[in-house]
């Protein structure tokens, strides 16, 4: 077994933090255990009675080998920002904690070994009772997108997203601006990462110490390897979402058997989705086919509130002016009774069409009397790996390798 890579995963931030270090720690050369906590104060962190602009406590016992042990918990962990599923939960992690001031507000920073994250990580994306093969095609790319992405901080400047913008166009798009003071985050906007908390089987570790620093690559280079929950029947390509750039492995790809039969990821199977979907994504279940309608005078005002601008007191009218592979709509145009703008990429377009996200923007649109209905497929972005189609394929007894040559066409199984 190899030695962990270091990285950084930022957890959270709050005006104050509470945390119990289940064994000893160290600090500025003291040594804590038990609960403790740290409060924001004049730009600084306030503990222990001292400010500093940083506090990092060290675990005293490390281990040499194997997976690391539980050192503290966090409370008041917020999951699911901005999503319906948004809750606080009290969460376990190994490593080393980091206390950091972002604003007005610390952030705490989990410093921990790379294939300890991905444990943590495949058992918070899906359930660790999963599949086998599902979770090691998971930990190769979960383990992929994280280096692809530290390899890429140190090249691409971060710290805004993109955007067109003109008086009637508004083109956004967002990759890694939120995190310039640690690698990745620990909530959906990166990937899932809550500590300990959900490793309720062995076949996370399992999955991880066989794959055990194995990344896909293409001529050499690590693959950008993406992953959303459900592709609705067609995976789709990069710069839909993105920056206008694409991958070949990143090629759409129908999500069906090569000898044909239904997509992959349209399942009913609660033997399949209780095994992936963790207890606050199984509260939604119409993933691959869904619908949602809207009043006309209630979008209008649900729009201003999510984008911050008045298109008047109705929305006239929704119209798809591009489209990718999977149908994902990355150019739409508004229509209100005020003002027309055209809007993208996608995910601007479900933020601003939801109280929380749409579930995709591969949607068609009709009208139902006063009403604008969106009928649509898939959940989230579509690219790369299908979530709820590799389970599918895990359960029906695909090999991992089978699944990520699959999903990423072209690529290639390395061990860095």
């Amino acid at each position: 077994m190899k030695p962990q890579r270091q990285i950084s995963v930022g957890i959270f931030s709050a005006p104050a933090v509470r945390m119990h270090f289940l064994q000893a720690v160290t600090c500025a050369g003291c040594r804590y255990e038990g609960r403790y906590e740290a409060r924001w104060q004049a730009g600084k962190i306030l503990f222990d009675g001292q400010l500093r602009d940083e506090w990092v406590f060290t675990p005293v016992a490390t281990p040499t080998e194997g997976f690391s042990p539980a050192v503290f918990d966090l409370s008041d962990v917020v999951i699911g920002v901005d999503f319906h599923w948004q809750r606080k939960e009290v969460q376990r992690f190994a490593g080393a904690l980091k206390l950091i001031v972002e604003g007005e507000r610390i952030t705490a920073v989990n410093l921990i070994g790379i294939e300890d994250y991905l444990r943590s990580v495949i058992s918070s994306e899906m359930k660790a009772t999963a599949s086998p093969e599902f979770l090691k095609a998971h930990a190769v790319i979960s383990r992929s997108w994280l280096l692809a992405q530290i390899e890429r901080r140190g090249k691409v400047p971060v710290g805004r997203p993109e955007f067109v913008e003109t008086e009637d166009t508004l083109i956004r798009w967002a990759d890694r601006e939120d995190h310039l003071h640690f690698d990745v985050c620990a909530d959906d906007h990166c990937q899932r990462y809550q500590g300990l908390s959900r490793l309720r089987a062995t076949r996370a570790d399992e999955a991880v110490l066989a794959t055990w620093g194995q990344v896909l690559t293409l001529d050499g280079a690590l693959c950008d390897t993406r992953f959303s929950k459900c592709c609705g029947g067609m995976t789709e390509r990069f710069s839909t979402c993105w920056e206008n750039r694409d991958y070949p492995y990143l090629a759409p790809v129908a999500d069906r058997p090569a000898d044909g039969g239904p997509d992959f990821c349209d399942t009913a199977d609660e033997a399949v989705l209780s095994q992936v979907l963790n207890d606050y994504d199984l509260e939604t279940k119409d993933f691959y086919r869904w619908r949602v309608a809207y009043d006309r005078h209630a979008l209008a005002e649900l729009i201003r509130r999510r984008s911050g601008i008045d298109f008047g007191d109705e929305i006239r009218a929704l119209e798809p002016l591009e489209r990718g592979a999977s149908g994902r709509i990355w150019l739409l145009r508004i229509v209100g009774s005020q003002r027309t703008m055209t809007v993208g990429k996608e995910l601007t377009i479900r933020r601003w069409l939801s109280e929380s996200h749409l579930k995709s923007s591969a949607f068609e649109v009709s009208q139902e009397g006063d009403r604008l209905v969106l009928t649509g497929r898939g959940w989230g972005h579509g690219v790369g790996l299908c979530q709820i189609g590799a389970a599918v394929m895990g359960h029906r007894g695909y090999p991992y390798t089978a699944i990520l040559a699959h999903y990423f066409p072209g690529s290639e199984l390395s061990v860095q």
